[in-house]
């Protein structure tokens, strides 16, 4: 398996912690290698983790990228996020012309199972596999030109076809739909991936990428907000429910933000115990905000139409918020 993730020194716990699931959970495969998209991390993060890789015989190859932005040739506003998720727009370039396929991951996800059955997932025509976002905002679709019929997909886990990546200038592609929109999209390069290939990404079964708020999200109300999610059979989506594969802590309630009371937590806590980063202390959280966040994920399960309300309500100021920032 050849897997990459990007991260910069603001992440590099997160990015230990991941790594260390990802090696302890796949020991049975023959081969892991890890490609590192290093921006700017310092040297002692980077010794962590190739001590981490080093414990279990893998192999971890760090290509530096230096400033992320110097690789546009136009002005781009990631209105918040971190640049550092914008390097996977690079894979194709600066991974090395062998790697035909490979699974990106994002540094706040954890792995607790084998992900051989993902590796071996057959793509077909598509460029990459990944999961489905039904939650997403329709505001947020429109700005990138897909209907409410088009399924909208989540990039913290991608599985990537890389020969017919670079075959079909994928990178090129993306770039060009990222500053026909002016630089600013509201999810960044995921908004770029879902607009410049639509029709050519391959749905994964929920567990390969399961958001953590999505355990109080009944499967019936994910496909009210989006007919497609219907190509997720029920059954799949109670059992990513009960054993994720990967867990994504998406959202507000991270398990390393104080007073957060996610749900999927221990994971989290469990590998980062077992990391050069054990002991790191949380970062501080405002305790009254994390307990609202989580009684909203109960008001979820109670009613999903008050969810729904007050999501938007919040979550629209925070995508006009953006827009006016950018």
């Amino acid at each position: 398996m050849k897997a990459v993730y990007a991260s910069n020194d603001h992440y590099a716990r997160h990015l230990g912690t991941s790594l260390y699931s990802l090696l302890d959970c796949n020991q049975a495969m023959e081969e892991i290698t890890v490609y590192l998209l290093s921006v700017n991390l310092s040297q002692k993060n980077l010794s962590c983790l190739h001590a981490i890789a080093k414990r279990f015989g893998r192999t971890l190859e760090v290509i530096e990228l230096g400033e992320v932005k110097n690789k546009f040739d136009y002005s781009i506003d990631t209105g918040g996020f971190d640049i550092s998720t914008m390097s996977r727009l690079f894979i194709g370039d600066v991974l090395p012309m062998e790697t035909e396929r490979v699974l990106y991951l994002d540094c706040d996800v954890v792995v607790t199972q084998s992900l051989q059955k993902l590796w071996n997932t057959d793509l077909g025509h598509d460029i990459i596999g990944a999961v489905m976002e039904p939650t997403i905002y329709q505001s947020v679709k429109e700005a990138i030109d897909l209907k409410a019929s088009d399924p909208y997909y989540n990039a913290g886990v991608l599985l990537v076809n890389l020969r017919r990546w670079r075959e079909e200038g994928v990178q090129k592609q993306l770039l060009d739909f990222y500053q026909s929109k002016g630089g600013r999209l509201f999810a960044c390069d995921q908004d770029a991936i879902n607009g410049a290939l639509k029709g050519r990404i391959k749905p994964l079964s929920p567990r390969y990428n399961f958001f953590t708020n999505y355990r109080y999200f009944a499967y019936e109300e994910l496909v009210s907000l989006s007919l497609t999610y219907r190509v997720v059979p029920k059954a799949l989506f109670m059992q990513a429910k009960r054993h994720p594969a990967i867990i994504h802590y998406m959202g507000d309630e991270r398990p390393w933000i104080a007073g957060n009371l996610n749900h999927y937590r221990k994971a989290y806590e469990h590998y980062l115990a077992e990391t050069p980063w054990c002991g790191t202390p949380k970062e501080p959280g405002h305790r009254i905000y994390m307990l609202a966040y989580h009684l909203l994920d109960y008001v979820t399960v109670i009613s999903p139409d008050l969810r729904r309300i007050i999501s938007r309500h919040f979550g629209m100021k925070a995508v006009n918020a953006r827009k006016k920032n950018s």
